[in-house]
């Protein structure tokens, strides 16, 4: 028996709020970046990213800029102060239950995101989900490059890389019984991919889609 799939999103999905944008609003709060010049760019990124033409791999290279220099300690130290200054406070009760209800049922979870790994290893983690599928950073000689290595997990590039994770488990998991959650329009090719899409706290566009398909619709949120 193939074991079922339990796939989320993350940002407005499992988390009460953008942890991409959140990132560019904690390197303000520390005072690493030009507060006016760094949040008005920040909002143009994201203004892209619900409009469905975010260039994310702009978007990773400004995200990642201003700690290239960092040595894998420090950026380290930095990640685990952005959990608590930014990250804890964003993380849904209801969210939890719903990964949790799911391991309980003997279903692999995969948080699977379009913001970077370096963002979000630490919070999946925290949500006790083993498996990352993200946009993945290039690093080399133990520090950041600011590019992308490989697919970047976004749009079409989510269900391209949940393929290719999918072959390398060697056949032992399969999109044939799978649910998703999530918030964007963005995760579109996915949820048409998968066998029972949900939409969490979704936005305008992917409630329409949901309605009109007859799709699950829920709220983690309150």
């Amino acid at each position: 028996m193939i074991q079922r799939l339990a796939l989320f999103d993350l940002d407005n999905t499992l988390l009460g709020g953008d942890s991409d944008h959140a990132w560019g609003e904690f390197l303000i709060n520390r005072g690493l970046v030009a507060e006016k010049d760094h949040r008005d760019t920040n909002d143009r990124f994201y203004k892209d990213y619900l409009e469905e033409n975010l260039d994310i791999h702009a978007y990773v290279a400004f995200t990642l800029e201003p700690i290239l220099a960092y040595t894998s300690k420090q950026r380290n130290a930095l990640l685990a102060d952005f959990m608590k200054h930014s990250i804890e406070n964003m993380m849904l009760e209801k969210a939890q239950a719903l990964v949790d209800t799911h391991k309980s049922r003997g279903d692999l979870c995969i948080v699977i995101t379009a913001t970077n790994s370096f963002i979000t290893t630490p919070i999946a983690k925290a949500f006790k989900i083993n498996n990352l599928i993200s946009t993945e950073v290039e690093i080399k000689q133990n520090y950041l490059t600011g590019k992308i290595l490989g697919i970047p997990c976004y749009q079409q590039g989510k269900t391209e890389k949940l393929k290719q994770w999918l072959i390398s488990q060697s056949g032992k998991l399969s999109l044939e019984d799978s649910i998703f959650y999530s918030d964007s329009i963005n995760d579109l090719p996915l949820l048409e991919a998968v066998n029972e899409p949900v939409a969490v706290d979704p936005d305008y566009k992917l409630l329409q889609v949901s309605r009109e398909r007859d799709w699950k619709v829920l709220s983690l949120r309150g």
